[in-house]
């Protein structure tokens, strides 16, 4: 039960903060706790998390929220609103587009038809899908962790923003005409030579789903993932435009500086499908990646390939469809980062999938609302000592498509 509210009646930008006491996860980890889940995590900095999103929304985001499951309790904080029009105050419980949040749970089917021999990751994609890709040396393992080759199609396809999104959103494509606007740009690098995000991986990622199941990407998600987690307020409308229940609004920052934002929130998000366009909530990311790193959707041995990692940066590292942030006090956190039309989501875990926080800004296109957003993790996973940083935590623009966010 929960035993403080938001309330809808408080001062707008207002911090609500609230406890719940929450069951002990029943099901038992099915991998072994790596070395950091040996040390106990510091408590998070409530204030520091506080002062970040009043950050995000001082930079431009119509709204920002936070939410932490600590294993006994769940600590909420919102700040601003989830419409522009209405002002109603933004909460920790309405939904959103998650964007490439998705990749994860894409990666995470292909890997139970992994554990289920269906599929091998070193074999090449045009073994399961025939003539798809101009390289046969092209596998799914290298699809899975971004190290293909195959041209990034969201590039050109948002190289003008707001003129790009309002092209697209309306439009419902095949997979496999996004494929093919990728394959008439020269791949980025050698299969295998080098890591180079790419939306067009994941909807290779999505092809393999469909061929190997037979059935819809939806259907596959809501089998494997959704109803196994009961996960209830997490959906795949596509190409429907609308997101069910209530939501944040989502706002793509204008090209041009001063311009009114765009309200992106109805769109079919065609343009990404299995490589971003799930709807969600924070109490439902959280509980996907815990029950991830716990070892509940794959066998141990699937588990640790996802967490073979290549490095991409100072502090961030790719595996397969999932990320890992290095976190100034030492700490290694797991999910991943989310851009779509309107929305920034970071969702990440402990190794051990005991702290989960999944934070959201209500908009998109915009450098210095991404880079404040990214600083909740240090206030979450390394407490007070090491939450206040000298400087935003660097990220690269790729992993943030579509589109390179407007300095504004």
């Amino acid at each position: 039960m929960v035993s403080a509210m938001v309330c809808r009646s408080a001062v707008l930008g207002a911090v609500t903060l609230s406890l719940l006491a929450v069951p002990a996860q029943a099901a038992p980890m099915r991998s072994a706790p790596g070395p950091e889940a040996a040390t106990a995590l510091p408590a998070p900095d409530t204030a520091g998390l506080t002062a970040v999103l009043r950050s995000v929304v001082a930079k431009g985001a119509p709204g920002a929220m936070a939410r932490i499951d600590d294993g006994t309790q769940v600590l909420r904080s919102a700040q601003g609103v989830a419409d522009r029009t209405s002002r109603r105050a933004l909460t920790t419980t309405d939904r959103f587009r998650v964007g490439s949040v998705t990749k994860t749970f894409s990666a995470v089917v292909l890997l139970q038809l992994v554990d289920e021999h269906k599929l091998a990751l070193d074999a090449s994609v045009n073994r399961y899908l025939p003539g798809l890709l101009p390289d046969d040396r092209i596998t799914v393992r290298q699809v899975l962790s971004h190290r293909s080759g195959l041209y990034d199609y969201t590039n050109d396809m948002f190289a003008s923003s707001v003129s790009g999104f309002e092209a697209v959103r309306d439009k419902v494509f095949t997979y496999r005409q996004l494929v093919d606007l990728s394959l008439k740009k020269p791949r980025t690098n050698a299969p295998g030579a080098a890591y180079s995000y790419s939306n067009t991986n994941f909807v290779v990622a999505g092809l393999l789903i469909e061929k190997l199941t037979g059935h819809s990407v939806r259907t596959e998600y809501e089998n494997r993932i959704f109803k196994p987690l009961q996960l209830t307020d997490t959906f795949y409308v596509h190409p429907d435009k609308k997101i069910p229940g209530q939501h944040a609004n989502g706002y793509l920052t204008a090209d041009q500086a001063g311009a009114a934002p765009v309200d992106a929130t109805d769109q079919t998000v065609s343009w990404a499908q299995s490589a971003g366009a799930i709807i969600s909530s924070a109490r439902d990311l959280d509980t996907f990646y815990s029950a991830l790193v716990r070892g509940k959707l794959t066998s141990t041995a699937r588990l640790a390939e996802m967490e073979r990692f290549t490095r991409v940066n100072s502090n961030t590292s790719y595996g397969l469809g999932l990320r890992r942030r290095d976190l100034s006090c030492g700490v290694s956190v797991y999910g991943h980062t989310g851009a779509v039309q309107g929305y920034y989501t970071y969702a990440f875990t402990s190794k051990d999938g005991k702290r989960s926080v999944t934070a959201l800004a209500n908009a998109s296109n915009s450098s210095d609302v991404l880079n404040a957003l990214a600083a909740t993790l240090e206030p979450v996973f390394c407490g007070k000592q090491k939450s206040v940083r000298s400087s935003a935590v660097p990220l690269e623009r790729e992993d943030v498509a579509p589109a390179v966010p407007t300095e504004q």
